[in-house]
C-alpha cells in the first residue's frame, strides 16, 4: 500500500511539473530582440544611372503584425544617345519618409501597406539643335504602396524579403510637374532584414 501511494505522488508530481514547463509567459513591454533593420539598396550605372538608398527600421509586435519607419533616397539619370551623340539628359531626385505595416497571414508571407511623402525634383538638358536646360517643379507628393511579399529566413535573425508592390496614388507627370516615383505598374523589390 505504501508503495502504491508513493507511485501515485511521483506520477502526479511529474504531471504537475510538465504543466508548469509548458506555461511560458509572453514577455511584456518592449523587447529589443523584435527590432529589425532592412530596406532596399540599389545601383545601376551606364546610360541609365540609378542609385537607391532606402533603409527601414521595424518592430515585430507578434507573429502576425509588424510595423516601422523608413527614409527614401533616390537619384536617377537618363542619357539618350544617337550615334554616339548625347541628345538629351534627364536627372531626377527623390527624398522622403514612410511608415509601413505588415500582416503575416502565414509565417513567411505578408501583406504590406506603406504610405509615403516624397519630395521630387529634377532637370532636363536638350543638346540639339542648341543646348537648353529646364527644371521640373520640385514638389512633395504622396504615395500609398500596397503589396505582398515573402520572407525567406537566412540565418538566426535575418532573411531575404521579396515584394511585389503597386502605388495606389500614382500620379503621372505633366511637365514641368513631376510624377510619383514608382510608375503606373506593379514593381518588384528585393531586400534584406536583419534582427538587432
Amino acid at each position: 500500500m505504501l508503495l502504491a501511494v508513493c507511485c501515485l505522488f511521483v506520477f502526479m508530481g511529474t504531471g504537475w511539473a510538465q504543466d508548469d514547463a509548458t506555461k511560458e509567459e509572453a514577455p511584456k513591454g518592449f523587447d529589443r530582440s523584435r527590432l529589425f533593420v532592412g530596406g532596399n539598396f540599389g545601383l545601376t550605372f551606364g546610360n541609365f544611372t540609378f542609385i537607391n538608398v532606402s533603409p527601414q527600421l521595424g518592430y515585430r509586435f507578434n507573429d502576425m503584425f509588424a510595423a516601422g519607419i523608413g527614409i527614401n533616397g533616390q537619384f536617377s539619370q537618363l542619357k539618350y544617345k544617337s550615334g554616339g551623340t548625347t541628345l538629351y539628359k534627364e536627372r531626377y531626385g527623390v527624398a522622403g519618409m514612410n511608415v509601413f505595416g505588415r500582416f503575416y497571414p502565414i509565417q513567411q508571407g505578408f501583406i504590406q501597406l506603406q504610405p509615403e511623402m516624397n519630395y521630387i525634383w529634377g532637370s532636363r538638358a536638350d543638346y540639339t539643335p542648341q543646348e537648353t536646360k529646364s527644371s521640373i517643379n520640385g514638389k512633395i507628393l504622396p504615395s500609398l504602396l500596397a503589396g505582398v511579399g515573402a520572407y525567406l529566413p537566412a540565418g538566426r535573425a535575418g532573411g531575404l524579403v521579396i515584394m511585389a508592390q503597386y502605388d495606389l496614388l500614382h500620379k503621372s507627370s505633366n511637365y514641368p510637374n513631376p510624377a510619383t516615383p514608382y510608375g503606373s505598374n506593379i514593381f518588384l523589390t528585393v531586400g534584406f532584414n536583419a534582427g538587432l
